[in-house]
């Protein structure tokens, strides 16, 4: 394979995926997503061709054109764009139509079933990336309380309930009680949600979903949700070793640190958090 697509989303992870793949050779072509996509990717891709949110006909004609075989999926794409006015074209509307739920994991495995029905395979969205993935253990200097310890393992089993569900992968919680559950808002604003209403000390738990497709919507973490955790006053973090994405992350500890928040990386899911 000399030749990669890259279907686009939002944030950091599909500027760290084109710079990986360059670094391994290959020829990058992206398809972005307007008002989702970061105008910079531009910078480190070999194409890039931009398209409406919705305009899956448009995305597979680009590929098809361009000789792309193999795709991955790198950041999300905000769902609140459904209800928002989007205009699907209508190879997307004839995909919706025949859906009986809208959630993410069916949507997604909608899209991938129809780039693989035109022979365009879609790959795992960690292709050359291993390095960004967490690491076991506790990646702040701060280690978890042990009442932040209790927190975590009660918010990861709720978190790994709503996942079976698809509603979201993020609990906020404090004392053994859920205070926000993460729905189509997102991390951040579920973390907000949370955060303000116990006023401090916030545990926020992100995982993997138990039915997880590892070609696309794997967990991530980054900057700003330990901005978001800093201004609620959250105290610590938990994601799950293995599947969740860091970017940024001697950066991101360091941030932490400054504001006492403390992150640690579950290996499984009846692991003791030391």
């Amino acid at each position: 394979m000399d030749k990669i697509g890259l279907i686009a989303g939002n944030g950091t992870f599909p500027i760290a995926f084109a710079r990986a793949a360059k670094e391994k050779g290959l020829q990058v072509i992206a398809v972005a997503h307007e008002g989702e996509t970061l105008p910079e990717l531009s910078q480190w891709v070999d194409g890039i061709f931009w398209i409406k949110v919705g305009q899956l006909g448009k995305l597979i004609s680009i590929f098809k054109e361009q000789g792309v075989h193999d795709v991955l999926m790198a950041g999300g794409i905000k769902k609140t764009r459904l209800f928002q006015g989007g205009m699907p074209d209508l190879r997307a509307a004839a995909l919706l139509a025949k859906m009986l739920y809208k959630k993410d994991d069916s949507i997604l495995r909608a899209v991938a079933a129809e780039l693989e029905s035109e022979g365009i395979t879609v790959r795992e969205s960690t292709l050359y990336l291993d390095n960004i993935l967490a690491p076991a253990g506790i990646l702040t200097r701060r280690k978890p309380s042990k009442d932040e310890r209790l927190d975590i393992e009660f918010g990861w089993q709720m978190a790994k309930e709503i996942g079976k569900l698809d509603i979201g992968q993020t609990v906020v919680v404090k004392n053994q009680a859920v205070l926000a559950v993460e729905a189509i808002e997102g991390t951040d604003e579920a973390i907000r949600r949370g955060g303000r209403l116990c006023g401090k000390g916030a545990v926020v738990v992100k995982i993997c979903k138990p039915q997880q497709d590892l070609r696309f919507d794997l967990t991530a973490i980054g900057m700003q949700n330990s901005q978001t955790m800093k201004e609620v006053k959250a105290s610590c973090l938990a994601v799950e070793a293995g599947k969740t994405i860091i970017f940024d992350q001697k950066e991101l500890a360091a941030e932490a640190d400054r504001s006492g928040i403390a992150i640690v990386a579950v290996a499984k899911e009846r692991e003791a958090i030391a």
